[in-house]
């Protein structure tokens, strides 16, 4: 019979492999190092999610959820070395978090819609972020390491809420119908420069048009890839 493992089995052995008498790798790595890993594992988890949706079968979603949680125990042991906070400070500060963001179940606000949920979501949220130190501004706080077209509609919705700037679908389609004549009628002569800044312009007003239409424009363009990928790979041009 295969041997089960518990939670805080899982914890001593990421020490262990932590240890003088670990794994050479491991103890090598740091906060900065596992960067790309997290990256890495985040990008196979929704890779995972995609193929239990379209196959039923959840084998690959339960190994890549647990190689993200290696990702987060590898950290919380790095900064307990370090002496900053150890796992359990991790899972008592988020299971703090879950139960101060939801007053409506844990407490006695009343929030019958996900609607008002997320209203009062966002204005708790606002409550703890008050005083941070490393927080720049309302929108340098929305990361840059976000894929851009995963970034740009949080921006301009944030944008919209705290500087008095409302997205219009009329302006943005404005916006596009500029890009395009500039592109046409100056294909040859167009400047890199003036290329780019037309191109990035079409970028902006497209996250902002999928922002008002509540859709996704990095998991749009991801299924769009995927369908061209499959019509080339099954209607080749001979």
């Amino acid at each position: 019979m295969e041997e089960k493992y518990t939670y805080e089995d899982f914890l001593d052995i990421i020490k262990t492999l932590r240890s003088e008498n670990g794994c050479p790798w491991d103890r090598e790595q740091t906060h900065e190092s596992l960067k790309p890993c997290m990256t890495e594992e985040a990008a196979e988890l929704i890779a995972a999610i995609r193929i239990y949706d379209n196959t039923g079968n959840a084998e690959n979603l339960l190994e890549e959820l647990g190689d993200v949680l290696l990702q987060v125990v590898m950290h919380a042991q790095i900064a307990e070395e370090e002496g900053l906070f150890t796992m359990e400070d991790v899972v008592n500060h988020v299971a703090a978090k879950m139960i101060r963001r939801h007053p409506h179940v844990f407490g006695d606000v009343e929030a019958g819609t996900s609607t008002q949920v997320l209203k009062n979501w966002e204005e708790i949220k606002k409550q703890e972020k008050t005083g941070k130190s490393w927080i720049e501004s309302p929108l340098k706080e929305i990361p840059k390491e976000l894929p851009s077209l995963a970034r740009a509609p949080k921006v301009l919705k944030k944008a919209d809420k705290l500087y008095g700037r409302k997205s219009s679908l009329k302006e943005d389609l404005a916006v596009l119908k500029k890009a395009v004549s500039c592109l046409e009628g100056e294909q040859e002569g167009l400047e890199k420069k003036e290329m780019e800044k037309q191109l990035g312009n079409v970028l902006m007003a497209v996250c902002d048009i999928a922002g008002m239409y509540k859709v996704f424009p990095e998991q749009i363009l991801t299924d769009r890839i995927e369908d061209f990928i499959d019509d080339c790979e099954n209607n080749p041009v001979k």
